[in-house]
């Protein structure tokens, strides 16, 4: 596999070319017209931002590839799948009415946003991968996994389990269900927080293992002899009372999310596009962001997901430090493991890949 093509372009605007419009020069230079987007369903993944964190990709962006796409004949939708904590985003009405808040609705973005696994989480495909080592038949937000065209617009920051998020993490954490996130991230079988259980039953209602009971003291107990740990009871509990029993490591995490990428990607035309800017130390996940690690650095485009990855980290770690981290992290530097010392972000890129999704060489062409 040779070096695939990365393109960039910096920040600086003038009079007739803002940033909207640099991003639309960008993903057309990169050669996004090469797709065929002619009455295709074509998915934008993004992440719509925990509400009360404000480091999210700004919807004027998401936009601009809207209008680019359905320029083509795209019938695009923007799409993300609920969270397995419990928040803002873990059923479809709250992920949607935060969504909307942050601005993703059709008014601002000219497109439908549509929840990937639906109500409650629990509307996914699983998809077969073979050869896989860890997981076998990754479990897709049914929006994504039917999908003619997807594409990938990645919010570039810090991460406090996979080192850092990017394309990979949007694409393989970003895509799966609730179950498949409780896969993801743990190897082991749910448990039942005691304090938290009011014994409302949901969960012994739709466990289809019948693995889970609610006894006289209004708890519920899991039979481990007929839990298979498909992370159903997760997903429908609203008192985080079922929750994951211990957390993977950051390798194992990001083998797991190249993989789940991987069963993505395999099968249909698709295009990456990373924001290095607002780069916050950890996920928009959190209700928060801190400052940023680095300067805002520009825009990046590919078809390759590992390559556009390894160009952005590439991108941030040779910037100087900026805020908290000015004195303690310098140029050239790991920002990203200084910052989670435990994690390890490259292991994510060399199994990826391994396995065939992309390559760390890259070519950076600036637009």
């Amino acid at each position: 596999m040779g070096k695939a093509q990365v393109y960039y372009t910096n920040l600086s605007t003038r009079p007739g070319l803002n940033l909207p419009k640099k991003l639309k020069n960008l993903i057309k230079a990169a050669g996004i017209e090469k797709i065929d987007f002619k009455d295709k369903f074509t998915a934008i993944k993004i992440h719509f931002g925990e509400p009360g964190n404000m480091a999210y990709i700004r919807p004027g962006y998401v936009a601009a590839v809207v209008n680019v796409l359905q320029q083509l004949g795209a019938k695009v939708y923007l799409t993300d799948s609920n969270t397995l904590y419990k928040g803002l985003r873990d059923n479809a009405v709250d992920h949607l009415k935060s969504a909307c808040r942050n601005g993703f609705n059709p008014l601002q973005v000219d497109c439908n946003v549509i929840i990937a696994d639906g109500v409650k989480g629990t509307n996914y495909q699983a998809i077969e991968l073979e050869g896989a080592k860890y997981c076998p038949a990754p479990k897709i937000g049914q929006a994504i996994a039917d999908c003619d065209i997807f594409i990938s617009m990645n919010h570039f920051k810090g991460h406090e389990q996979a080192g850092f998020g990017g394309a990979l993490k949007n694409i393989g954490m970003g895509s799966a269900s609730i179950a498949g996130k409780l896969e993801l991230h743990s190897s082991s079988q749910p448990k039942v927080d005691a304090k938290n259980c009011i014994g409302c039953k949901i969960c012994e209602k739709n466990c289809n293992h019948n693995a889970i009971t609610v006894g006289a003291d209004k708890k519920a107990v899991i039979d481990y002899n007929k839990c298979v740990g498909c992370g159903q009871c997760v997903a429908l509990c609203q008192y985080a009372a079922a929750v994951l029993a211990e957390y993977d490591t950051s390798e194992i995490l990001n083998y797991k999310i190249a993989e789940y990428s991987k069963a993505i990607l395999k099968d249909r035309p698709h295009f990456h596009i990373s924001l290095i800017m607002n780069v916050s130390p950890e996920c928009d996940c959190w209700g928060h962001n801190d400052a940023a690690i680095v300067p805002d650095l520009g825009m990046m485009a590919s078809f390759d997901p590992v390559a556009l990855d390894q160009a952005c980290a590439d991108l941030v770690n040779a910037a100087p430090a900026i805020n908290k981290y000015h004195n303690h992290v310098h140029k050239g530097e790991d920002k990203f493991h200084f910052i989670h010392p435990d994690t390890d972000w490259e292991a994510g890129l060399r199994y990826a890949q391994e396995i065939g999704i992309g390559t760390r060489e890259y070519e950076l062409i600036e637009v």
